[in-house]
């Protein structure tokens, strides 16, 4: 049976990102703002995290305090709305807020050449550590979603490794709990180097919706230097792929964040 089923689906793999996606193109990975000149007072408060700011300058968004609820899309349509495509991964936290001036090129080309540098000798076959700093679990199921037919992140080769002395780059979830600060500095000491480091999700970010918290740090960019951003509540599997290939030099220059 499972042999007739295989023949009749054919080959699910996707061609990504050699070759276009329509569902990683189409799929609403993210919120942007229709109108950033927009004068609404009170519009920020429809955010649970305090992602948005409006003022006499007009309304932002931080991706990376979004957790998708919509509630800014429900309430005010005019302003907010799904942004499609899934290549929403940054190398500068600065440019996860949209509606907001677009930040100086020369910089982010600098941080851009300094990870290409340092990733030069990592080539095409590089493995990944995972650490759970203080996760929800959604994460992790998108996560290990790389790892199925549809994505087949081995195809790329891209590993998962238990062991941070085999591992390239390390790749954190969760809000950054307080009692991983000692687990992260040794999982980075073991780590050979170059080292990459990518911090996944709201929570990893700016901590999500329990922070400020007596049991958390805010995110992970607290305790340890980041070298790429992952927006998402969860990040989509697309989303947690392209943020390799960005960190790995592999996606094309301008393709960092979907407007």
């Amino acid at each position: 049976m499972w042999v007739l089923r295989g023949l009749r689906n054919g080959v699910v793999t996707t061609r990504y990102p050699r070759r276009p996606d329509a569902y990683e193109s189409s799929f609403p990975a993210a919120v942007g703002v229709v109108d950033p000149a927009a004068r609404l007072p009170g519009v920020a408060g429809v955010c649970p995290t305090g992602a948005i700011e409006a003022d006499e300058g007009g309304v932002r968004l931080d991706r990376g305090r979004c957790i998708l609820c919509g509630s800014c899309v429900r309430a005010h349509p005019e302003v907010f709305s799904w942004a499609a495509g899934s290549e929403t991964a940054a190398t500068d936290q600065a440019t996860l807020v949209v509606g907001d001036e677009p930040e100086d090129d020369d910089a982010l080309s600098a941080l851009r050449a300094d990870l290409a540098r340092r990733v030069r000798r990592l080539r095409r076959s590089v493995h990944v550590r995972h650490l759970d700093a203080g996760s929800d679990g959604s994460d992790e199921w998108e996560i290990q979603a790389l790892l199925n037919p549809v994505y087949d992140v081995h195809r790329l080769g891209i590993f998962f490794t238990a062991s941070p002395r085999h591992a390239d780059i390390l790749m954190i979830t969760g809000a950054g709990a307080r009692g991983m600060i000692a687990p992260i500095a040794r999982t980075l000491e073991a780590m050979p180097r170059p080292v990459v480091t990518i911090a996944v999700g709201a929570d990893a970010i700016s901590g999500g919706l329990v922070s400020p918290s007596y049991a958390t740090s805010g995110g992970v960019g607290a305790l340890l230097p980041i070298d790429v951003w992952v927006p998402g509540s969860p990040p989509t599997p697309f989303t947690l792929l392209h943020a390799i290939l960005l960190a790995l030099g592999r996606v094309p220059a301008g393709r960092e964040v979907t407007a």
